[in-house]
């Protein structure tokens, strides 16, 4: 997605073990990785080419202490971080670490939506503008999608907060509405109430691949797990759920199977 406010405009995979998944993810996605820590904090970034997708970093001792474990979260660029976590919070959101500074790099809070999915609000320092790839592209992130406690309710606080506006709702029988939502001009993801079974609400995101079989069998013997699919969505193109070895879930979205 563009770097614009309101929209993802990065990622980052919070994990038990760094080493094991940048390699899956480089022989997986297609990725390279480079190392980027700033003073104790160490970071992976993921990149396509001369374009940066998202970071790596291994989960912090207390987080881990508190049970976190291995998953990709969102990031979205807003104006002014420390404004748009007192109205995440006056939304009914949380506020699970207060904004702070990466110094030199971007400011940041961590928060979560009224039924706790959990994303990051940014603002980098940089004025050097970034390379960015189609939405469509191999290796970008094609696809957002917020399994949520209540999908209309969830909706109404993002496009609070953010703007974003409804597009085609499709019927998913048993399923419930599945919602495509835009950013801008772009649609660039869908919302729906997740199912009973799942514990919690989060965000998954979709990796653009150029064949989803051939994604799938890399997937799988990096250690990776198919969940879901594959299938074919109304679109057209093919999609596949999956965790990774270390168990974070993330999804794949191609036009050819």
């Amino acid at each position: 997605m563009p770097m614009k406010h309101g929209n993802f405009s990065w990622y980052d995979l919070m994990t038990s073990d760094t080493y094991a998944a940048a390699i899956f993810y480089r022989e997986v996605i297609g990725w390279d990785t480079k190392e980027a820590g700033v003073g104790d904090r160490p970071y992976t970034i993921f990149s396509m080419g001369p374009a940066n997708i998202g970071g790596l970093m291994p989960i912090p001792e207390q987080a881990g202490a508190e049970g976190a474990k291995p998953c990709w979260t969102g990031y979205i660029l807003v104006d002014d971080v420390d404004l748009y976590t007192e109205r995440v919070k006056a939304a009914g959101g949380t506020i699970y670490r207060a904004a702070e500074d990466v110094p030199g790099v971007l400011r940041f809070s961590v928060v979560g939506d009224p039924h706790g999915a959990a994303f990051v609000l940014f603002k980098g320092m940089s004025e050097m503008p970034p390379v960015e790839l189609a939405l469509e592209a191999s290796g970008n992130i094609g696809w957002h999608e917020l399994h949520a406690g209540d999908g209309p309710s969830a909706f109404a606080f993002y496009s609070g907060l953010f703007g974003w506006t409804q597009t085609q709702a499709m019927d998913m029988g048993p399923l419930g509405v599945y919602q495509i939502f835009a950013a801008g001009d772009a649609a660039v993801g869908g919302m729906m109430t997740k199912m009973p079974d799942s514990p919690t609400s989060f965000w998954l995101f979709y990796f653009n691949v150029d064949a989803i079989d051939d994604a799938i069998a890399r997937t799988v013997k990096g250690g990776g797990k198919v969940c879901m699919g594959p299938h074919q969505v109304p679109t057209g193109q093919w999609i596949v759920q999956c965790t990774d070895p270390q168990g974070a879930w993330f999804a794949m979205v191609s036009w050819n199977r």
